[in-house]
């Protein structure tokens, strides 16, 4: 299945070509997980802070659909 991934602040370098917020499509068999997703990208899941599917919140867990967008995101400081 065709999935769309968006990677932000930092998870882009572990991704050869990926640029910050820039889509990546990329195929994954059907019954992926988020958590299989992030593992076939080579993204360690304990940087994956908070995980959007088409814009909501989502567990590892989750399994993925068809077409589902997948943002990314490490965990951050500031204040």
């Amino acid at each position: 299945m065709r999935l769309e991934v968006r990677v932000f602040s930092g998870l882009e370098k572990y991704i050869p070509g990926a640029r910050f917020g820039q889509a990546i499509e990329v195929e994954r068999p059907e019954g992926t997980t988020l958590a299989d997703l992030v593992d076939s990208l080579g993204i360690p899941r304990d940087q994956v802070f908070a995980a959007l599917v088409n814009g909501r919140h989502a567990p590892l867990d989750r399994v993925l659909q068809p077409g589902d967008r997948v943002s990314l995101f490490p965990p951050v400081g500031g204040g």
